[in-house]
């Protein structure tokens, strides 16, 4: 386990930050500019890792997501913040309402508070070859990839009650965008949605997926279309799918968090301040808010951050 700051952690934390996301990693700079002890515990393994660039994020449009959060991580040391390379892999509340996490390797931290901002994990269609191009030619968001794939042809996978929506979108960026409706998968389409589909100008098209084609170009693997069932090659140089998120919570069940579930997947239950409803535990980001991009992760992050100290605060911390 590394460390980007020199210093050992104290034996008890104001906070402890689960995650080092934007959102992870924005509370923690607020908290130690609040002069509060708080580490960061952090897998490495970002949601958007795949992404060439992070997109929508004011004033760092475009920069990979590798260096934002090298550059976050050196301001959450400057403030006298920890960040530690590693997972949380057990925690428990303990009698006098703290709480104490293991981490990979045995190490052991004590925090007054736990701020949960591990993101989600997606979960693709088991579609064969759609993996391989997560993240650059099959992608989910029209705000994330959008620009990126203007003007190409996109086909839309209709696996989810999202997918209609999602193909709504990206017809703003492209006028080659078609919708598969996959037999025996998807949710079928309503009559009002074939009607919004073909007023904006979106052929549909019935079949089942047998996989995702690709061919070699410039010396790179490329998406070319998807394969039918039937044989049937379906051209495309983008293909969007909705994928099924789930927060990255389940080692804090324990603790007997609220979660919800909505179309799009779970997440935990949090107030306007982050608040789980767990005294004394926070979250934010993608844990929370399935559609969070970095800014609104990050902005989450800062406000869970500040109810943190304020709460410590009032308590005479």
């Amino acid at each position: 386990m590394t460390s980007t700051h020199d210093s050992s952690a104290p034996s008890e934390l104001d906070v402890l930050v689960a995650g080092g996301g934007a959102a992870g990693l924005a509370a923690a700079v607020t908290l130690a500019r609040s002069r509060r002890s708080v580490t960061v515990v952090d897998s490495g393994r970002p949601r958007n890792a795949p992404a060439e660039g992070v997109h929508a994020l004011l004033g760092r449009e475009g920069i990979s997501p590798a260096d934002l959060l090298a550059a976050g991580r050196r301001e959450v040391a400057g403030y006298g913040g920890e960040v530690l390379d590693g997972e949380i892999t057990a925690v428990r509340r303990l009698e006098d309402g703290r709480f104490e996490a293991v981490l990979t390797g045995g190490a052991v931290l004590t925090a007054r508070r736990l701020l949960i901002a591990t993101g989600l994990t997606d979960e693709l269609p088991d579609v064969p070859g759609l993996a391989e191009h997560w993240g650059s030619s099959a992608i989910h968001c029209p705000y994330c990839h959008g620009w990126e794939v203007r003007d190409r042809s996109i086909l839309v996978l209709g696996t989810s009650p999202n997918s209609v929506h999602q193909a709504m979108l990206f017809s703003q960026l492209s006028a080659d965008v078609t919708f598969l409706e996959e037999t025996g998968r998807g949710p079928g389409l309503e009559a009002d949605q074939t009607r919004m589909l073909a007023a904006r100008g979106i052929p549909v098209v019935t079949g089942e997926v047998a996989g995702v084609e690709s061919g070699v170009q410039d010396g790179e693997s490329r998406l070319t279309g998807m394969r039918l069932a039937g044989g049937e090659l379906l051209p495309a140089e983008v293909v969007v799918v909705a994928t099924r998120m789930l927060a990255n919570t389940a080692v804090f069940e324990p603790l007997g968090l609220r979660t919800e579930e909505n179309p799009m997947g779970r997440f935990l239950t949090v107030d306007a301040f982050g608040r789980t409803s767990v005294p004394g535990v926070s979250a934010a980001g993608n844990a929370s808010d399935l559609s969070a991009q970095v800014g609104a992760a990050a902005a989450a992050g800062t406000m869970a951050g500040a109810q943190l100290n304020a709460e410590l605060v009032m308590e005479g911390l």
